[in-house]
């Protein structure tokens, strides 16, 4: 089944045509090289069956490049910078903040690295094949030279559109791939806009900016291609301009990456995404120090005092507790009911926060009991989580009304600030392996 075509708006006007599908951890923008049609692609099996392998874990975004395929078309062919609005255009209309970006064949490695090195707060992680760069230079043999070009292109726009052009070129294309192929031309591009975008993609250097690409990268090659050696050699090259880049070698002898067999190209895709996701979840944990905030015999004082005064009471309490947060630079994380959770970047605050609210709320009448821990917690969709989390909420809850319960790491970590404990005694926390050590804060 051919993915819906939707249409985002640059910020120039152009509309460019893209398609949204597949479900994944990770956002994964397709640029596709050259010339493309987004809906005669998925007329070919052999493309069809590496994307649905792609979308099998990832949501995936595909689209055509403006002047080629569904895409506006103009008279001249668009620059780079034009090129990557198209990007932040299709990211946008999906409503995709941060994605990883997968470019192949000409056109395609250039574009995804130069919007990796200029977005990088957009840009999960950056996966491309070696082809960044085209033209013959003293420190780059394997391009072509002008002259090679232009008779190339030449014998292409004579036959554009037909199956000879399919047929001429390696690896031999059978008869149904041929035909697709010319398909696809037809509908992708003019001869005049294909030449005119392999002019733009051949005169396009990005290796200058390649050092300035601090996303994680993967260079991915045909292992068992023609000319493996040069190939291995080329992405090595790439991969060195990279901070930190990393190369894969894909079992396959066919540069063109969806005709073989897909499994070894996307599981290597895949390997890395998840080490590049389990590196930033690692890289989220941060120390910080946990309060959590209970009213005490909540339910009975509602049943008392009815709903509506109740919940005048309740809001009384909030602005009380989220003064104080501000005043001893907590940050509200969460609230549940009547109680709160905050974080603080230092333990000391923390705990006079909490000596502060059990004294601000006693004139509404009201008791509270809280807990503090100190421990590394974890990001999770934006929000605090991890085992430290847990940790605190069950301190706080063994709390009595008008107590304050700490781990053994804030009493320790606050050595030296004139705040006083007892011991509260061994404590089993439900859930949380080993016993703890409580203590109580004096007044």
């Amino acid at each position: 089944m051919i993915p819906k075509t939707r249409w985002a708006k640059t910020t120039d006007g152009a509309h460019i045509a893209y398609q949204d599908f597949g479900e994944g951890p990770v956002t994964l923008v397709v640029i596709d090289g050259w010339i493309t049609h987004l809906e005669v692609f998925w007329e070919q099996p052999r493309f069809a069956r590496f994307m649905q392998r792609l979308a099998r874990g990832m949501r995936i975004l595909q689209f055509d490049k403006r002047g080629t395929g569904m895409s506006d078309r103009f008279s001249q062919a668009p620059d780079l910078d034009a090129r990557m609005d198209d990007v932040r255009a299709v990211m946008d209309a999906a409503d995709v903040e941060r994605a990883a970006l997968l470019g192949w064949d000409d056109g395609g490695p250039p574009l995804a690295a130069f919007f990796a090195a200029t977005h990088p707060e957009r840009t999960v992680a950056l996966c491309i094949d070696p082809h960044i760069h085209a033209r013959w230079t003293p420190d780059y043999p394997f391009g072509e030279t002008e002259g090679e070009f232009e008779e190339r292109l030449s014998e292409w726009m004579a036959v554009w559109g037909e199956q000879e052009l399919a047929l001429g070129i390696e690896p031999p294309y059978d008869e149904e791939l041929a035909s697709w192929d010319a398909k696809v031309s037809r509908f992708a591009a003019t001869p005049g806009s294909m030449a005119a975008f392999s002019r733009m993609w051949f005169e396009t250097d990005v290796r200058d900016i390649l050092p300035a690409i601090r996303v994680p990268t993967l260079v991915l090659c045909k292992a068992g291609a023609e000319g493996t050696q040069a190939a291995q050699d080329n992405a090595a090259r790439v991969a060195e301009r990279i901070p930190g880049a990393r190369v894969a070698a894909i079992p396959g002898k066919v540069e063109v990456v969806w005709i073989e067999e897909p499994e070894p190209f996307v599981a290597a895709i895949e390997t890395f995404l998840a080490s590049v996701r389990q590196e930033e979840a690692e890289l989220d944990r941060v120390l910080a120090t946990l309060l959590f905030t209970d009213i005490v015999g909540s339910a009975e004082k509602a049943a008392t005092l009815g709903d509506r005064t109740w919940k005048e009471l309740v809001e009384h309490h909030h602005s009380v507790v989220r003064a104080l947060l501000a005043r001893y630079r907590g940050k509200e994380v969460d609230t549940a009911g009547d109680g709160f959770f905050a974080s603080f970047d230092g333990p000391a605050r923390a705990v006079r926060c909490a000596g502060a609210i059990l004294e601000a709320v006693k004139p509404l009448g009201l008791e509270v009991r809280a807990g503090v821990h100190t421990g590394e917690v974890e990001t999770i969709n934006d929000k605090m989580g991890g085992i430290a989390v847990a940790i605190g909420a069950r301190i706080g809850a063994r709390a009595r009304p008008s107590e304050i319960l700490v781990s053994q790491t804030v009493k320790d970590l606050v050595a030296g600030s004139g705040l006083s404990f007892t011991y509260a005694g061994e404590h089993e926390l439900k859930g949380i392996p080993d016993r703890w050590h409580l203590y109580r804060v004096l007044e």
